[in-house]
């Protein structure tokens, strides 16, 4: 047998490390027994940390307004209130002053001003829809003596669309100028008078196919009638709309209709933010006047939105179809319109508290440090395909996005300033008093 002798050049580093190595060792076995003791006799498991996607918990109002205002600062750095150097077309930003992406914004602004006390939100709309309405008379005086006038201004003297009028004239008759009268009823007009209607009297296109219904236009059309003043035709269509795109079902509505789907199947589609825009309709006419009909469709509406909603707080781009991508326009949509219900008492803070404000986390956490907001889909035509759907890109820029974020935040804002919102046992819950002096402390905004 070959003895190898006690002592060789290997030893003095053996020496060195051998303490290293009984440090090593030994810190081995006390996280193996600290593992081993971490049960549920010995420890209260139930207090670990998820691994939250989405920020989890109740937002401080402070840092609602924090994002709030970093969206606005950046859209009043890059939308500008002027003329271009030619003094013949507007000056052009980011974003489109005359778009009804903008007319949400505008009708946001005014929200998140009435409801946060600043007043640059509402500034920031007056200062924009009191500008157009000023250049108005000088650009139709162009258009009629003949000229090429700059499109963006066609559409505020000429409207050819519920697009170019409905959002728009919404937000002006919400900031009660009259300075803004002409031009209100110039929208006005085209709404109630010269959009192309179907045989039943409700709006329609004539594109992608003739005699086309596209959801979108619950909302570009029916808001401005009921705020004219003119609730019976609004009524009108809403009805007309339900009865044509409403699938039980699902308790969603679809995107299209077309005339030649008289059949017992018609593929339907259920695009995020077209559901968006309906659940925004009811939500304006509810505003004005909570008909029995709007309320039941309202709720109807958010019973079959709910259970879609995705655990990380957003729904998707195909609300049934968890394969399409997470859309941040909708989900700012959907949180809006169930912070207004419960700020407006129309459904209860519990049990609608929870997904309320994990939409908003979700939402709070796409605006980027330049106030940018991410993951909205561009501006989307009428299919009847899921491609269509599912491959629309995403923007910083497409505007569909900016007004929906101002709009939750205004309501979250006033929701979490108003409730009494706590974790319990680590879930978010809503309570009627405040645990620590028992004063009833929830107030429905009359």
């Amino acid at each position: 047998m070959l003895h190898l002798p006690r002592i060789s050049i290997f030893t003095p580093y053996y020496n060195m490390i051998k303490p290293l190595f009984l440090i090593a060792l030994t810190c081995h076995f006390s996280t193996s027994w600290a593992q081993q003791v971490q049960n549920d006799a010995t420890a209260p498991l139930h207090l670990m940390k998820p691994q939250y996607k989405t920020p989890y918990g109740v937002p401080r109002a402070e840092d609602v307004k924090a994002t709030m205002d970093r969206v606005k600062n950046y859209l009043e750095a890059t939308t500008f209130a002027e003329l271009d150097e030619t003094g013949k077309a507007l000056k052009r930003g980011d974003y489109r002053l005359t778009s009804y992406e903008w007319g949400v914004t505008y009708s946001a602004m005014l929200r998140a001003g009435e409801l946060t006390g600043d007043a640059s939100y509402t500034k920031y709309a007056a200062d924009r829809m009191l500008f157009l309405a000023r250049q108005a008379p000088k650009f139709k005086a162009w258009l009629e003596k003949g000229e090429k006038i700059d499109p963006l201004m066609q559409q505020v003297v000429c409207p050819a669309a519920l697009d170019d009028a409905g959002a728009i004239c919404c937000a002006m008759i919400k900031l009660k100028q009259p300075a803004l009268s002409e031009q209100i009823e110039r929208y006005y007009d085209y709404i109630a008078n010269k959009q192309y209607r179907y045989k039943d009297g409700q709006f329609a296109r004539m594109r992608p196919v003739a005699n086309t219904v596209w959801l979108d236009d619950m909302f570009m059309g029916i808001p401005a009638l009921a705020l004219h003043g003119n609730m019976d035709e609004a009524l009108r269509q809403f009805n007309l709309f339900h009865e044509k795109m409403w699938v039980h079902e699902k308790r969603l509505y679809r995107h299209g209709w077309v005339e030649s789907q008289q059949d017992s199947y018609r593929p339907s589609f259920f695009w995020g933010r077209a559901n968006g825009w309906a659940l925004l309709t009811a939500c304006e006419l509810l505003d004005i006047d909570q008909n029995p009909t709007i309320m039941r469709a309202f709720k109807e509406h958010l019973s079959g939105l709910l259970p879609l909603q995705d655990f990380d707080g957003a729904w998707h781009q195909l609300l049934d179809n968890n394969q399409t991508y997470l859309e941040t326009s909708c989900t700012a949509i959907y949180c809006y319109c169930l912070a207004h219900a419960i700020n407006k008492g129309w459904i209860e803070p519990e049990p609608y508290i929870g997904q309320t404000l994990l939409a908003w986390n979700y939402v709070n956490d796409h605006v980027n440090g330049k106030g940018q907001v991410e993951g909205t889909c561009v501006g989307t035509g009428l299919a009847f395909d899921p491609a269509f759907y599912a491959y629309r890109p995403v923007n910083n820029f497409a505007a569909h996005g900016y007004g929906p974020v101002i709009w939750a935040g205004a309501e979250i804002y006033k929701l979490v300033s108003t409730l009494c919102l706590k974790l319990n046992d680590s879930a978010i819950h809503y309570y009627p008093v405040d645990p620590a002096t028992d004063e009833p402390i929830f107030y429905i905004e009359q």
